[in-house]
């Protein structure tokens, strides 16, 4: 009887450590840590915010074409068996130029168009832009700020079938290491491309272009970022986790890599009011000279003065019937010096000002210091 008790006890034992290795079997290898769960949230949350943002703005953002027809150069061809007259001139042909150069997108349900003035800065080529359902619209328009590298493009309203115009984000209020997302048409080939990163820098100063146009801009307070932006992104948008519009993609560095720069989307609101309030045109404060900032490091190891060194005056400007000429140094506006500090460029005093105002000027010409009067008027 004790044997058979005994052995019931040892069946039922063996029974129960049975079932809890096989429960333990059935456990995760190494559990989660918390760490690991919260990584694993952070990689999803960031994917979901990136393709959400990327499918609500995806119909607004276009690519932008140019066509043009240029005439290549005069060559003569040597004929050897004509010793009279052994040169040949050959006059130049004709080229078709059909290609895609940038990028943009929409802000109104009525066909205006945000882009950068490098990306359309040929007056004597024709434009058009492709939407994300690769349908074409002609240019009819374009509307260039004389001050910043911004453009609106006006396609027919008749003819476009709108998506939902992008939303502008407050500028003011970005931070470093903010996620951005940059969407666009690299190298003018691949169409709405997304590329993400992070805000890596604020309050910057570049030299942009277009590699396709040969054209270059100052410009002052632009946002920089590590999304990967090439030759064909200017005028896209870069877009916060909101699916606001916080920058208009305009221009990388060539000396370093992910490194990229934005126009903040403060400026383009200032833009869109200007041209709204004027009836669809800018009026914006012109003096007509194109300069190059001298700091003081520069000025004394050269014997100059800090200030806007005068590289050319435009034809015409209120700055030519002022009298200033080319090598000039501006050193004062409106009794203001010039390159102070980052607010002080002579680009934004002038912004601060209004069309037919009189300016008063210090000019260093010739090691001597001149007074000059300047009436601004309105650049269209």
């Amino acid at each position: 009887m004790k044997k058979l008790l005994f052995l019931i006890l040892g069946l039922i034992f063996l029974i129960v450590v049975v079932k809890k290795f096989n429960f333990l079997s059935n456990l995760p290898n190494t559990p989660k840590t918390p760490k690991q769960t919260i990584e694993k949230q952070t990689v999803v949350y960031e994917e979901s915010v990136i393709t959400k943002v990327v499918e609500e703005v995806l119909p607004s953002v276009v690519t932008v074409g140019i066509n043009k027809i240029t005439t290549t150069g005069d060559f003569f061809q040597i004929d050897p068996s004509n010793p009279f007259s052994p040169f040949n001139l050959i006059p130049g042909q004709k080229k078709k130029i059909e290609q895609n150069i940038g990028s943009g997108f929409i802000i109104s349900v009525d066909g205006l168009i945000i882009t950068n003035k490098h990306v359309v800065s040929d007056a004597e080529a024709s434009y058009q832009v492709l939407t994300n359902d690769k349908n074409k619209y002609n240019v009819e328009k374009i509307y260039r700020d004389p001050l910043n590298d911004l453009a609106i493009l006006k396609i027919s309203s008749t003819t476009f079938n709108s998506p939902k115009p992008l939303k502008l984000g407050n500028s003011s209020k970005l931070k470093l290491g903010q996620l951005v997302i940059a969407v666009g048409t690299p190298l003018g080939e691949f169409t709405n491309t997304v590329t993400s990163g992070i805000i890596s820098g604020l309050g910057r100063g570049i030299t942009a272009g277009s590699p396709f146009q040969g054209y270059v801009e100052k410009l002052d307070n632009v946002i920089q970022t590590d999304a990967a932006i090439s030759p064909g992104n200017s005028g896209g948008p870069l877009l916060n986790s909101k699916g606001e519009v916080i920058g208009v993609n305009t221009a990388i560095a060539q000396e370093g890599q992910n490194i990229g720069f934005a126009i903040p989307a403060n400026v383009v609101s200032d833009l869109i009011n200007n041209f709204q309030k004027n009836g669809g045109s800018f009026e914006r404060p012109y003096i007509g000279v194109r300069y190059k900032l001298i700091d003081k490091q520069t000025a004394v190891l050269n014997e100059l003065v800090a200030g806007a060194y005068v590289v050319q005056v435009i034809p015409g400007s209120p700055a030519e019937k002022a009298g200033i000429q080319e090598e000039d140094i501006i050193i004062e506006f409106d009794g203001k010096k010039i390159g102070g500090n980052d607010e002080q460029t002579l680009a934004k005093l002038i912004a601060g000002k209004k069309p037919g105002e009189r300016m008063s000027l210090k000019i260093w010409r010739n090691k001597k210091i001149m007074n000059i009067s300047v009436t601004l008027t309105s650049n269209q």
